[in-house]
């Protein structure tokens, strides 16, 4: 299972948000290639890119952070998310060097976009579903919807997703620990791998995570715990590297 560090782009700057509040974030670096650095330097093998700014505008605003990054480590995985509303935009980012392309808002509301994504760029496309209680959100977590995720993700199987990056809004960024119950459900329900994101806090997270890794959960997303201390990103990949083992 990939641990996978974010960096979450906010005017420039590598942020966390609480519970998806933009009023309500925490600036951890004015540097975010330099943040790319710490964490390929301490073995990251993904890296989860979020332009915020992007998410609430439906455009790309910080795509001069992403660019310093992908030409800095232009053999490392990355995807990224936020504000990709049209394939010119997706276009832009994969000739960037981004090797997968998160998709929430627009998976919900258009979902002939992600066909249309998956046949444009097969293997590339990541469906980003964020829940709040089993109910899909949109718009930068700004709009809760009566979608239920299990059965929205399997309306996915047959596009060809590479995985879906599945958030629990009310854990994301509140150091309350991972809900591993609704990542593991989730994944049972559907054949897309789930990439679990959300309130991961510490080394039980992972260790929770890697003993229903075998429903199809292939990674995890972590950013305020590793930013405040209370995950080691290093002991968290090293423990994940074992139990694969």
């Amino acid at each position: 299972m990939l641990i996978i560090p974010a960096i979450d782009l906010k005017d420039g700057q590598c942020v966390r948000l609480r519970q998806g509040v933009m009023e309500d974030s925490t600036v951890f670096s004015d540097d975010p290639r330099e943040m790319a650095t710490k964490w390929v330097g301490e073995g990251a093998r993904r890296l989860h890119l979020v332009d915020l700014n992007g998410a609430f505008e439906g455009k790309p605003v910080n795509a001069e952070c992403v660019n310093e990054i992908t030409k800095t480590f232009p053999d490392l995985p990355v995807q990224i998310g936020g504000g990709i509303r049209d394939i010119k935009i997706a276009n832009t980012y994969i000739e960037a060097g981004i090797s997968y392309l998160i998709i929430g808002t627009m998976a919900v509301t258009h979902p002939e976009f992600i066909s249309e994504l998956c046949r444009e760029f097969p293997g590339r496309i990541i469906v980003g579903l964020d829940a709040n209680n089993g109910l899909v959100a949109t718009d930068g977590w700004a709009k809760q919807t009566d979608i239920n995720v299990v059965e929205l993700s399997k309306k996915y199987e047959q596009d060809g997703v590479s995985s879906i990056v599945y958030t629990d809004i009310a854990r994301d960024g509140m150091m309350q620990g991972v809900n591993v119950k609704a990542t593991a459900d989730l994944a049972k329900e559907t054949t897309i791998p789930i990439i679990a994101s959300g309130g991961i806090t510490n080394l039980d997270d992972i260790a929770a995570l890697l003993k229903n890794a075998h429903h199809g959960i292939i990674g995890a997303i972590t950013g305020r715990a590793i930013y405040e201390g209370m995950l080691d990103f290093n002991d968290a990949q090293t423990m994940s590297d074992i139990y694969d083992r």
